[in-house]
């Protein structure tokens, strides 16, 4: 085997850190975690902040029960142990966008302290818990698809906030309480705490 003179590809042979993806795009990759009861508003806001980072130049993607429990995780159910491996999942496809330099925007109900802490201990550093505080007899008010009042009738078993528990975070690292601004409001007010978390120096 004929050794390479001086070492002269171990500059080439270097994978990508995140660290150069971040330079590139002129960003921190981080994952901004929504985390919040069903009605609570998380996705609205975070489809709203992906628009307005966009427009600033950030590259982001939005991660929601949409895109993730109709492809990766269709095959898991709503049991304890499906609620687990699904925040597991989806933490590791957020890890990856991170990787690649990406703000990664979450939304997912993540109900207890817990599975909220295994997200976390996937993500380390680049997890930023976000707590869209609603209560409950809004997000009820707001109950587009019925699915509360399925979950009243019994018709949905281990429904979060009424058959089953959601936890408050203890100490998110940003909360918005939306009971008494809009739409625009809190994302304003979220765009503001997040700047900090996303702004390359």
């Amino acid at each position: 085997m004929i050794e390479p003179k001086n070492n002269i590809f171990s500059v080439f042979d270097r994978i990508l850190s995140k660290e150069d993806k971040e330079k590139k795009l002129n960003q921190k990759a981080v994952t901004i975690w929504m985390t919040g009861l069903s009605g609570s508003g998380k996705t609205t806001i975070a489809v709203s902040l992906e628009k307005k980072l966009h427009q600033l130049g950030y590259l982001t993607q939005v991660l929601d029960g949409d895109n993730i429990r109709t492809g990766i995780n269709a095959d898991l159910d709503f049991s304890n142990e499906g609620r687990v491996e699904n925040i597991r999942r989806i933490a590791e496809v957020s890890k990856l966008f991170v990787n690649c330099g990406v703000i990664t925007i979450n939304c997912f109900v993540s109900p207890t302290i817990q599975i909220r802490a295994q997200a976390k201990g996937i993500l380390t550093d680049s997890f930023v818990e976000v707590f869209i505080n609603t209560p409950i007899a809004i997000c009820e008010e707001r109950d587009v698809k019925g699915l509360y009042r399925k979950a009243r009738k019994g018709e949905i078993k281990d429904f979060t906030g009424v058959s089953a528990p959601f936890e408050d975070p203890k100490y998110p690292d940003i909360e918005i309480n939306t009971t008494l601004q809009s739409v625009e409001e809190s994302v304003e007010e979220l765009f503001v705490k997040i700047l900090p978390f996303i702004k390359y120096d």
